[in-house]
């Protein structure tokens, strides 16, 4: 394809929205990290946020059917980059994730290979021949993205590596997967699961005993989740306020300006402030959709699909923690929760959504 890419025919729309999570995300950071090591954070989320903005636009030019002529390169450099990581990666929190690239700068390579699982999986089901998606074609796509999923665990960092499944899921649905290969697949999990949480690490293994039952150690691995739901509950209707959340404030909720930054905009903002919030998500994955549906071919709809359905993961997972229903699992909230390699990663996939929008008006 070629041609003029008019700037009236991005999706203003999509871009807004996510804008405006980012500035109430910027607003929580300063309220949440004042005061302490992180107290910088607020504006390095802005400069963040400015360069996402750029890479989206690069992102956008780009044409997505180039990018998956390529794939395979690009997925043999994330394999390669992955392997870096274990390595010669940066280790914090008992995690080795991240790449050092200058003082105080670290790229969290998983994040950036979300947008690889996205184009091959859209490739991968655009090239079926087939109306439904057999057993052997599931059994290959799910070794492609079990490799970078394993190398992801190996950090370890298996909240990450689980987010690549929700891209391969609704691109297995929506390529015709067998109602029967998905009830056997849902067997299996249940069969391997008790067999597999003895290859958990120990603290997710923690994690996991503080989810079903965080008062048991609740000065130990249920602290987390005991303080987040107090937080939440704490902040009522209406909320306490910018910068008066005590929970927050005292330093009894712990990182609230990275994965449990719900639960301190929760509590200064109370309900009220969290139907906004969600409600501001829930527009930015219809406008992601409403793009899967007018996308001028089915690679398109597979990309803008793949991007939605990650987005929910995300939001559904870090909420779902924050309140207690789902594990502790380091799963950062779209846009808000502080962080360069998620928001940059974010933003490219924002740009595949514009790329996928845009080719309808080139000729």
């Amino acid at each position: 394809m070629s041609g003029y890419l008019n700037v009236r025919d991005i999706d203003w729309g999509m871009v807004i929205i996510s804008l405006v999570i980012c500035a109430l995300g910027v607003v929580q950071i300063f309220s949440a990290a004042h005061g302490t090591a992180w107290q910088d954070a607020w504006w390095k989320q802005i400069i963040w946020t400015a360069a996402g903005l750029l890479l989206m636009w690069i992102a956008t030019s780009v044409d997505y059917h180039a990018l998956m002529q390529h794939i395979t390169a690009l997925y043999l450099l994330s394999i390669g980059l992955l392997v870096t990581v274990l390595l010669i990666g940066k280790q914090a929190f008992g995690s080795t994730r991240w790449i050092p690239l200058a003082p105080g700068v670290h790229l969290q390579v998983s994040e950036f290979v979300k947008l690889v699982i996205i184009l091959l999986v859209a490739r991968f089901m655009t090239e079926l021949h087939s109306d439904t998606l057999e057993t052997r074609d599931l059994l290959k796509v799910l070794a492609l993205i079990g490799i970078p999923m394993l190398l992801i665990v190996k950090e370890p960092d298996l909240g990450t590596a689980l987010t690549y499944l929700p891209i391969l899921a609704v691109g297995a649905f929506l390529a015709g997967l067998n109602w029967r290969y998905l009830a056997a697949v849902g067997v299996l999990v249940i069969l391997v699961l008790p067999v597999g949480i003895h290859f958990l690490q120990p603290y997710q293994k923690a994690r996991l005993v503080s989810f079903l039952d965080p008062d048991r150690d609740p000065r130990g691995t249920g602290y987390q989740v005991i303080q987040s739901k107090i937080a939440v509950g704490a902040g009522g209707m209406w909320g306490k306020g910018v910068a008066q959340g005590t929970q927050t404030q005292l330093r009894f909720l712990p990182v609230p300006h990275t994965d449990f930054i719900f639960s301190a905009f929760a509590e200064e903002h109370g309900f009220v402030g969290v139907v906004v919030v969600l409600a501001l998500y829930f527009m930015l994955l219809m406008q992601i959709v409403k793009n899967a549906q007018t996308a001028p071919d089915r690679a398109g709809m597979y990309i803008c699909m793949g991007v939605a359905a990650l987005v929910l993961f995300h939001v559904l997972v870090n909420v779902g923690m924050v309140v207690g229903r789902m594990p502790v699992t380091g799963i950062p909230l779209p846009l808000m929760s502080a962080g360069g390699s998620s928001m940059l990663s974010m933003f490219l996939m924002l740009g595949l959504v514009n790329n996928v929008r845009l080719r309808r008006f080139v000729n």
